[in-house]
């Protein structure tokens, strides 16, 4: 996920003074500290006010979204937004008592026989902070803010402010529905969110671009602070030989045309069979004319959100041609966009891309899609883990064993087999990436770990266990027996 730099002039008054941070974060942490230990009804609690924030307020959420990108489906952000924000907060609500339920762990023999007992708790960290980025800036603030508070948490929120209309209406709805002590949100551009990454949160949570992740980590790191970052990346599309190519065209049209492709898992180039590259252009082709006949004031196709972005898609498409590449519009109308200042980019297939591309050097970020072709699978497998590990990796296919050499051969942070992007959405599986594509994850019972601090309890028998064994000094030949019998074990 991209972020551009922008001047603070175009920032609204509203903003946050960065020195009021450090005392919402010491109010949250002295109100945690206070309140513990909270019963389960008071994380349900919050919860339920997430939900009612959301399902209350979900045309103004959608509307100001629509606002801030220029065109933005209301069907697109209240599926993509808000109610996939509704259901996972459900889900979470729902799961608090299984995932907080202490382990009971095993005791090395003879503890166990002696009454030791083993288990570990999961505690909440404190006060969690969350900087969200402007693609899906409803989803990306209240989906970890749910498991935040699931894991019994506070929580300081940074909404992005390259989508400045719909920040400031979750400041104030969440000023609405929770006291700043629990839930508290900080408003700004570049001097905000780099001094919110530098406080000293228990743990802090980053979605956005690798570049920025690289930065909000080393602010993380003076206070020692743990992060989960949720980057980005060149995720792949391997079509196999076995593909039903229109149905693989039609779910990555939807996939890479959602959001104007500005989703950090993307299908950011595919990989085809070298005789099957003209079937798959056809196939796209056949998915646009199907799903976006018309591009240029079709309310369904979102634009991208600034001028800036704009420019970084179009100048990209304009190396890809200048170094060689074969630029395919795929424009059903034939529409002309280079009039009037809509920021519609219609789907641009690249041929033949070569690595020394932007396309290929960065995360595309937009409609922009490269097609790589390959002789044998081996081939395709070699170029994926030639390149950083991604967020996500596609498979196309009904070859099972290919399938299985794709993905046991190749290392991503989720998958997808016969579409794109679905991992993400399936709400018990943890969504993540792994190196350059982000650290630790959340959703699934992996996330209300992530947000919790696993304290491992130990408790000793009255029996003086050290003492029996021989194993407090002096030591004698007791002691040498019995650990020469343990050694054995």
């Amino acid at each position: 996920m991209h972020h551009v730099t922008k001047d603070d002039s175009d920032m609204p008054d509203d903003t946050t003074d960065p020195k009021q941070l450090k005392p919402m974060l010491e109010a949250q942490r002295k109100a945690f500290v206070e309140a513990r230990p909270e019963p389960l009804s008071a994380r349900r609690d919050r919860l339920d006010r997430v939900i009612a924030l959301l399902a209350d307020n979900d045309q103004a959420l959608c509307d100001a979204m629509n606002a801030d990108y220029g065109n933005r489906s209301t069907v697109q952000s209240m599926l993509t937004d808000v109610l996939v924000s509704i259901r996972f907060a459900k889900y979470c609500r729902d799961k608090i008592a299984h995932w907080s339920r202490p382990d009971g762990r095993s005791v090395q023999f003879p503890l166990g026989l002696l009454g030791g007992k083993a288990e570990v708790r999961y505690e909440p960290k404190g006060v969690i902070g969350i900087i969200s980025p402007w693609n899906f800036p409803v989803n990306l603030a209240f989906g970890p803010l749910a498991q935040v508070l699931a894991a019994g948490n506070r929580a300081m929120l940074k909404p992005s402010e390259f989508t400045p209309q719909t920040s400031a209406l979750i400041a104030d709805l969440v000023g609405r529905y929770f006291a700043s002590e629990e839930v508290a949100v900080a408003t700004g551009g570049v001097d905000v969110a780099q001094a919110f990454s530098s406080l000293s949160f228990d743990h802090l949570v980053f979605t956005g671009s690798t570049a920025t992740g690289r930065k909000v980590m080393q602010a993380a790191a003076d206070n020692l602070v743990p992060v989960t970052l949720e980057l980005g990346g060149k995720s792949p599309t391997v079509i196999g030989r076995s593909a039903d190519l229109e149905r693989a065209g039609s779910r990555i049209v939807t996939g890479k045309m959602m959001n104007a492709g500005q989703i950090c898992l993307a299908p950011d180039y595919l990989l085809v069979p070298e005789d099957m590259e003209d079937g798959v252009i056809a196939a796209l082709e056949l998915g646009v004319m199907d799903q976006f006949p018309t591009l240029r004031d079709n309310s369904d196709y979102a634009t991208v959100i600034n001028d800036d972005q704009f420019a970084r898609l179009t100048s990209m498409v304009e190396d890809a041609r200048e170094k060689g590449g074969e630029v395919i519009e795929i424009n059903p109308a034939g529409e002309d966009f280079s009039h009037g200042n809509q920021r519609k980019m219609p789907l641009t297939v690249i041929r033949n891309p070569t690595d020394d591309m932007q396309a290929m050097r960065e995360e595309i970020f937009g409609p922009v899609l490269p097609i790589l072709t390959y002789s044998s699978i081996d081939e395709a497998i070699d170029g994926i883990n030639g390149r950083d590990r991604p967020l996500g990796l596609y498979y196309f296919g009904s070859d099972e064993g290919e399938r299985e050499r794709v993905l046991s051969r190749t290392i991503s942070g989720g998958v997808t087999v016969n579409d794109v992007i679905f991992h993400v959405s399936t709400e018990d599986l943890p969504f993540g990436g792994i190196g350059p594509s982000g650290i630790g994850s959340y959703h699934g019972p992996e996330g209300f770990r992530e947000f919790s601090h696993a304290r491992s309890v130990y408790t000793q028998p009255k029996l003086d266990v050290a003492g029996l064994a021989g194993l407090k000094p002096p030591y004698g030949d007791r002691a040498r027996t019995i650990l020469k019998m343990l050694a054995r074990k």
